[in-house]
């Protein structure tokens, strides 16, 4: 039988990515903190942690927490009452759906306590692949084994920067060659959208410069000052777009990226309302999904 107190140790290890910080969290010493994992990972005969910094968790340790993280959950489900310290819920979400709507969802079930782990649509199923979260938004229609994928409708993207960039770099129009001496803005190295807008209008072009703005609003920003050209969310850009202050770099061109809500079909009643809050919200924000092109 699995010690409940070794696991909450564990997943305190995990989500801070310390045993000096879990141990002033969980109030007691550091040595009492390995200790617990030792005798934990004796039990289950594997290693849990990869010592470093931050410490995070083998596969055997993540599926461990995500165990603890869910049992906590459902105990809150069947008792009826708030979720407890070590009911929280791991998710994986996108930047830009954090940064729009997702809030507001996770906000109309607050009984839970929410860890957030942001990664690219196309890769935040990995997550959940992996054990390592109880849900993930993804771009990724297919869910993994023994999981339910929920379409949610389409993030739509506009291709778009600040006049006075246009002006610099497009003055004779959008095409293969300025397109390619323009620098444009990638979220981190996953950040696909732009190549796969590039190569929808104008075919693959390669060597493209960029500038690397790992936030959402940041990413705005740098298109309206004119630093590089950018896939932007609509729901972020559209008063810029209003204003004059950003301008589409090609009409007619926005991006659809379809979203799904995926987790574990074995816990799908006790995700239950915080899936019906998020097919809600999504509902109000996202488009539907007949008009999403899968990049």
């Amino acid at each position: 039988m699995l010690d409940y107190t070794q696991l909450e140790t564990l997943a305190a290890v995990l989500r801070l990515g310390s045993f000096d910080l879990a141990a002033a969290q969980l109030n007691i010493t550091q040595s009492a903190v390995s200790q617990r994992i030792r005798q934990l990972e004796e039990h289950v005969g594997a290693p849990l942690i990869q010592r470093g910094s931050p410490c995070t968790g083998t596969d055997t340790g993540n599926r461990l927490a995500r165990h603890l993280q869910e049992v906590a959950l459902l105990e809150a489900r069947v008792t009826g009452k708030a979720a407890g310290a070590a009911a929280r819920l791991r998710i994986a979400v996108n930047a830009d759906s954090l940064a729009t709507w997702v809030l507001e969802a996770l906000a109309q079930v607050p009984d839970h306590l929410y860890d957030v782990v942001v990664d690219d649509q196309d890769h935040s199923a990995e997550w959940l692949k992996r054990g390592e979260v109880s849900a993930a938004i993804t771009s990724v229609a297919n869910p993994p084994r023994g999981c339910e994928s929920i379409p949610l409708g389409a993030m739509r993207y506009v291709a778009s920067a600040s006049p006075k960039y246009v002006l610099k770099y497009f003055k004779k129009g959008v095409d293969k060659s300025s397109i390619e001496a323009a620098p444009s803005l990638v979220f981190n190295r996953k950040d696909k959208l732009q190549d796969t807008w590039i190569k929808q209008n104008f075919g693959v072009i390669h060597n493209t410069k960029s500038h690397q703005i790992p936030s959402t609003q940041g990413f705005v920003e740098a298109a309206r000052l004119g630093l590089g050209w950018g896939m932007n969310p609509h729901g972020l850009v559209d008063h810029f777009l209003a204003s004059g202050e950003l301008v589409r770099l090609h009409e007619g061109s926005d991006l659809h990226v379809s979203l799904f809500w995926q987790h574990s079909r074995l816990f799908s009643d006790m995700l239950s309302p915080l899936t019906d809050a998020i097919r809600a919200v999504a509902k109000e924000n996202l488009e539907n999904v007949d008009k999403s092109v899968d990049p």
